[in-house]
């Protein structure tokens, strides 16, 4: 896969970050096959009673109570979907007023059950410090595994190291090196925030919600809803099925172009990561700033 030019254009006025380390440190941040003992020495979870609302008291999410067909009666206002509609706006709001300074930030994903041993938390810390250390806030889940992995470089490498938190049917627990949480309760309120507020995607390896956030990245870019807005996918043996798929079948059988194939890239190097962002970052904002957008515009 080629490398993209897709980055959602930043604030005209973000700070410029620095230019990537030199080449010959990418070696000394990739993390190698058997992990440090130092990667087990963690502080532990810190609670998060709010998000654990509905898994202590036995009721629904609210995600799964506003996806429940209509009952066929309903006596209480605040059950129904007009109410829940409040919600979700007030969801919204919380949402925007939380990250509305974040700056020039990078969503990392990637699977929760990933533990410390993993090669790829080992590279997600790599990842991560890089970017903060290149000015990027770092953005995650908020949860374990790669999410951990991600906010322990965002807090190594000196940059702001969030969390947006969903609720989920069972307690849960935020990582320990989330300094910025973010509680939500509907899953496309959480999915905005994490597109809005970023300039690139890093996809490290995960499951069906990794693969989630990955496909509707690719859908928004595809459609024109974002755009220079690089995915990046780390890990290429992990991914090279899912590429060779792409390719071998979604390309022949013509369910997608060739320029498609473009919207990703895929490496095992963190300082091509940060390259990458870096660039994009870079150009969108010289762009930004030769283009100002007119009155009444944003």
């Amino acid at each position: 896969m080629a490398r993209p030019d897709n980055s959602s254009a930043p604030e005209p006025n973000a700070p410029e970050p620095s230019a990537p380390e030199p080449t010959e440190q990418a070696h000394s941040d990739a993390a190698p096959t058997n992990q440090p003992s130092s990667y087990d020495d963690r502080p532990p979870d810190q609670p998060n009673p709010t998000l654990n609302r509905a898994a202590r008291v036995g009721r629904p999410t609210e995600d799964e109570q506003l996806l429940l067909g209509p009952p066929e009666r309903s006596d209480a206002f605040t059950h129904t979907d007009p109410w829940r509609v409040l919600r979700i706006m007030g969801e919204f709001v919380a949402g925007f007023d939380a990250l509305a300074d974040v700056g020039p930030a990078v969503s990392i994903f990637g699977s929760a059950r990933v533990g410390p041993r993993d090669p790829a938390y080992g590279v997600t810390v790599a990842v991560a410090r890089r970017l903060a250390r290149a000015g990027f806030a770092i953005i995650t889940g908020g949860g374990p595994g790669i999410m951990e992995a991600a906010n322990r470089g965002a807090r190594e490498g000196k940059g702001r190291s969030i969390g947006c938190a969903i609720e989920l049917a069972h307690e849960q627990s935020t990582n320990p090196y989330v300094d910025e949480a973010v509680n939500f309760r509907y899953f496309f309120v959480r999915k905005t925030m994490f597109v809005k507020y970023a300039q690139a995607f890093v996809i490290m390896p995960g499951g069906f919600g990794t693969l989630d956030e990955l496909f509707e990245a690719l859908t928004l870019i595809q459609t024109k809803k974002i755009n220079n807005f690089p995915v990046i996918l780390v890990g290429c043996e992990y991914w090279s099925g899912l590429l060779d798929w792409i390719k071998g079948t979604l390309l022949a059988r013509r369910m997608v172009g060739e320029q498609d194939l473009t919207l990703l890239v895929c490496t095992d190097d963190p300082a091509e990561v940060e390259r990458i962002v870096v660039e994009t970052y870079r150009r969108n904002s010289a762009e930004a700033s030769a283009n100002p957008p007119r009155a009444g515009t944003s």
